[in-house]
């Protein structure tokens, strides 16, 4: 939203908030049955809410960004990130507090806000661009280049509704850029975009920078807000809990987060210790040998959750064998978010003939470097028979990060190696 005339701008800084609030409505069974209309009349809407059924999404939020730098926004879901960008937006009003802005503002919030999905991307194009300022004249100019950047050739003048999300992504972006906006907003949904178009965007935002744009980036890719920021914000439950350099902000969030996920280990073991029933999604297996407090240690042998991608780890767990046992085979497994299996393997591969076991014992894998992408990943366990006969399956039952600067795609950093010819060279390598 514009500043009023009664507010001073310093035009320095593009974007202030000033202790912005944001309260929403929590549902309760007591108010069932009172209406809208009811509360409007009465002036009642939020005096009739007790402090338990509102919540604050945003709670005193203040910061400034100067022209032509880059402010991130990070923080676990629902810590507020959406809702500030909303505001920053005009999409939403805070409840108290002011945001100040001043130039013209492109968002790419959410995936497909704006867009009209009965008719074509063309007439989209244009309805966005008027929205956001431009006559009908300049969005013509510049009509192909918008369709070129978003790779839409062929489908321009299809209706929106049968578009990719990826696609989406790519004519939102495409419109937010080319109305040559003074401030950036960007949220999550480049998570959306192909491995071939997101690099490309990433190009727009430094080229963005140099023109002296300003942007705000909302993301969970923490190496990106590392690469891109000028600055970076940590929103936690409605507030902010660090801002400034973005190494050491980014660096205070994942100790934040490691630590959250060393608790929730905790309370996850105490729980199983209480619990005999097994959980039949996670857990399984006739218990004759259990594996019991699985444990992710870094080179000096703490538990840690947070890795650096060429870290090594070492997965140590108990095994209590009920009876003595001459089959055996002990496993481990590595996937991803979407349940792909990144790494596994199991003592019978690796050709280790079991002979015996009774009573407890302790069992370790030492991984000298993890070489995965950056990303979130989830450990298995295993003690089974040779032919597969499960004793004690544990199935994503731990997390752990890898957080890494290197832009790698697919599943694993594989170790590598350039070399060229003498006639190729390049400007950063020796």
């Amino acid at each position: 939203m514009e500043a009023n005339m009664n507010t001073e701008i310093n035009y320095a800084c593009p974007v202030m908030a000033r202790d912005i609030v944001k309260y929403y409505k929590k549902y309760s069974h007591k108010h069932k049955f009172l209406t809208l209309k009811s509360a409007l009349v009465k002036r009642t809407f939020f005096s009739d809410l007790t402090q338990d059924e509102k919540f604050a999404a945003l709670n005193g939020v203040s910061f400034h960004v100067e022209k032509g730098k880059t402010l991130s926004v990070i923080g676990e879901n629902g810590s507020g990130k959406s809702t500030l960008l909303k505001i920053l937006a005009g999409i939403s009003k805070p409840t108290s507090g002011e945001m100040i802005t001043h130039g013209r503002i492109s968002a790419l919030i959410e995936l497909g806000a704006g867009f009209h999905p009965e008719i074509s991307g063309r007439e989209n194009i244009f309805i966005n661009g008027i929205i956001l300022g431009l006559t009908k004249k300049k969005i013509q100019e510049r009509l192909d280049d918008i369709i070129k950047f978003a790779e839409l050739e062929d489908f321009i003048d299809n209706p929106v509704k049968s578009y990719s999300s990826g696609m989406y992504m790519r004519l939102g972006f495409s419109i937010a850029i080319n109305v040559d906006p003074d401030i950036l907003l960007i949220d999550e949904v480049l998570a959306v975009g192909d491995a071939f178009f997101v690099p490309r965007c990433l190009d727009k935002i430094n080229e963005f920078k140099r023109k002296g744009k300003t942007i705000i980036y909302v993301s969970h890719d923490l190496s990106t807000v590392d690469r891109i920021s000028d600055e970076v914000i940590w929103l936690k439950d409605g507030k902010i809990e660090m801002q400034g350099y973005p190494k050491r902000v980014i660096d205070a969030y994942l100790e934040y987060i490691g630590k959250r996920g060393e608790k929730k280990a905790e309370i996850q073991h105490q729980k199983e210790e209480r619990d005999t029933a097994p959980d039949l999604e996670k857990r399984w297996g006739s218990r004759e040998i259990e594996i019991q407090n699985v444990k992710m240690l870094d080179r000096q042998g703490k538990e840690k959750y947070i890795y650096e991608a060429d870290e090594p780890l070492s997965v140590e767990f108990d095994v209590l064998a009920h009876k003595p046992e001459e089959d055996f085979v002990f496993g481990v497994g590595i996937l991803n978010t979407e349940g792909v299996s990144c790494y596994g393997s199991n003592t019978f591969i690796e050709e280790l003939q079991s002979r015996a076991i009774s009573g407890t014992g302790k069992v370790k894998i030492n991984i000298p470097a993890l070489n995965l992408i950056n990303g979130a990943y989830f450990l298995d366990v295993a003690v089974h028979k040779r032919d597969g006969f499960p004793f004690d399956y544990h199935h994503f039952r731990y997390t752990f990060r890898v957080t890494s600067g290197h832009k790698d795609v697919g599943i694993a950093r594989i170790p590598h190696q350039w070399e060229f010819s003498d006639n190729i060279k390049f400007d950063n390598r020796e």
